[in-house]
């Protein structure tokens, strides 16, 4: 299974519906509405579609999606 840094989990967290296709799309949704300054976000973003888009729905369901914002 791909190794999801601490921010892609925390930006899961964030974005997650509760299905890896409807995390993608609501992650999808987001980064269309970033703005040029937003290279970061961007970046973390688009990593971690990569690795969701590498993972099956039963990986997915295996992941502990639980934020840590500390």
């Amino acid at each position: 299974m791909s190794n999801f840094t601490f921010d892609e989990i925390n930006l899961m967290c964030i974005y997650n519906t509760g299905t890896r296709a409807g995390l993608m799309q609501a992650l999808t949704d987001m980064r269309g509405q970033l703005e040029p300054d937003e290279a970061e976000l961007l970046e973390l973003t688009d990593s971690a579609l990569r690795k969701l888009g590498r993972i099956t729905d039963e990986q997915f369901a295996e992941l502990e999606l639980v934020p840590d914002f500390d």
